[in-house]
């Protein structure tokens, strides 16, 4: 059993406070995803607006019982996300700040656009998008579409992306795009939404509403040369490869929003259901059990990641096809134990199962999960079997 050290519990309790402002937000934001302009000032908004930022470039910490905090831990942040999902998992992905591209930039960018990044990033609240996917192909760099051309001292961007959250509120994010065919052809830039040619169009979803999930247009977007990620890096080190290791250190965090939803309906039933029969009180406690199985597979995960341990990949992939199994499961369960009127009845208990469903489709389906699993156990040696 994995065990919290002094300094993650210390974020965890943190967390748990911050989680207890969310819940009264829950059902504003999912009526209305631009609530979230209104609640800038709660508290959770202003830690995640500079999670994750590295120390050498964070002067203004998060500082609880002592403990200065980056958020660039992975154990940190899916212990940070589980509660905060309990709150709500929609204002944990509607706040501002670095998120997924934060990470590509820490580990492709270079000096001056790390600067340039995070200067952004702690100027003000600053939204940010990672536009990977793309109609038809998903997150599939074979099948990747968006082309990134020479243009003088400039790559001109012409695509379409699909499925990017807060691309419509963000300022500044990562693009992929191919700039040859082949696996090394693929690319990451900096892009600006302000950029003439850049459009984003929010599209219409059942769950994590607040996420404000967008269709993307480039059209002509001409991008500096200096903003091409990865150019001090060999080609094996760029592209899909960036992205690859960064979905590897997001995916347990995706996880503990699975488990964060999970368990906030597991609590809704304890709540709201005070008298349970012994059977009705048998299936909460197996579903109690399943819950801190999920989170002790997240932590192994995270622990991997930080570890750089080669197994973090197939750990992760593993983590958040359980916990978005577990997250669908369990407010499923949770609504059969309000009959069935429970949607109309409950609309907290509604929302987190739409939610539940939306994290099914976060980096990657459990399909794609099973065969990254599949893949890392296949190479392992047998001595690591």
């Amino acid at each position: 059993m994995i065990e919290l050290d002094a300094r993650t519990a210390a974020i965890r309790r943190r967390a748990r406070e911050w989680a207890r402002e969310l819940k009264p937000l829950a059902l504003e934001l999912d009526r209305d995803p631009d609530a979230i302009h209104r609640h800038l000032d709660v508290g959770i908004v202003s830690y995640l607006t500079r999670m994750p930022v590295p120390p050498e470039y964070n002067p203004h910490p998060v500082i609880v019982e002592g403990h200065r905090f980056y958020g660039t831990g992975t154990l940190e942040r899916v212990v940070f996300a589980e509660e905060i999902a309990v709150g709500d998992a929609g204002m944990l992905l509607a706040a501002p700040g670095p998120v997924m591209s934060g990470v590509l930039v820490d580990a492709m960018g270079d000096e001056r656009q790390k600067e340039w990044f995070y200067g952004r990033i702690l100027e003000r609240p600053t939204w940010t998008f990672f536009a990977l996917t793309e109609p038809g192909g998903g997150s599939d760099a074979g099948a990747m579409r968006t082309t990134a051309a020479q243009d003088g001292d400039a790559l001109v961007l012409n695509g379409v992306k699909r499925y990017i959250g807060n691309a419509a509120r963000a300022d500044i994010g990562v693009v992929f795009a191919r700039t040859r065919p082949g696996p090394l052809g693929v690319t990451a830039v900096l892009a600006e939404t302000s950029d003439p040619g850049f459009t984003a169009e929010p599209l219409e979803t059942l769950g994590l509403r607040g996420l404000r999930i967008c269709a993307v247009s480039l059209d002509g977007v001409r991008v500096p040369a200096d903003r091409v990620l990865g150019r001090h890096l060999r080609p094996t080190q760029r592209g899909m490869w960036a992205a690859v290791q960064g979905l590897n250190r997001l995916r347990p965090g995706v996880a503990a929003f699975g488990l964060g939803i999970a368990r906030a309906a597991h609590e809704y039933v304890r709540t709201e259901r005070a008298a349970l029969r012994p059977s009705e009180r048998a299936r909460l406690e197996d579903l109690g059990h399943r819950i801190e199985c999920a989170r002790q597979l997240i932590w192994r995960a995270a622990l991997a990641v930080d570890a750089g341990d080669p197994a973090a990949g197939a750990l992760a992939s593993a983590a958040k096809a359980r916990a978005s199994r577990l997250a669908e499961d369990a407010t499923r369960e949770a609504l059969a134990f309000f009959g069935p009127g429970a949607r109309l009845e409950h609309p907290l208990l509604d929302k987190l199962a739409r939610d539940a469903r939306g994290v099914e489709f976060m980096e990657g389906t459990g399909n794609i999960q099973k065969l990254n699993l599949f893949t890392g156990l296949a190479q392992r040696k047998p001595a690591d079997a």
